[in-house]
């Protein structure tokens, strides 16, 4: 595997593992989800965190994974 792709896998997976633990930790720790949204400022600052970094991180691991198979093609 080539350099930038590796580096493209372990971002996006980071990016990813980040918006997964703060919607968890939203859900649980902080407050839990209502109807109308979290119920303390840190659950909002955790569910904007997370609404920011689960579409970046899938989108950046699914390219990563798209060019480990354009690699593997050649």
């Amino acid at each position: 595997m080539r350099s930038d792709t590796r580096k493209l896998l372990t971002t996006g997976s980071a990016i990813l593992s980040l918006g997964v633990i703060s919607a968890g930790l939203a859900e649980t720790v902080l407050g839990g989800i209502g109807r109308q949204g979290p119920h303390t400022n840190m659950g909002w600052l955790a569910l904007m965190l997370a609404m920011g970094c689960l579409p970046t991180g899938t989108l950046t691991v699914l390219l990563g994974l798209a060019k480990v198979a354009a690699d593997r093609h050649k």
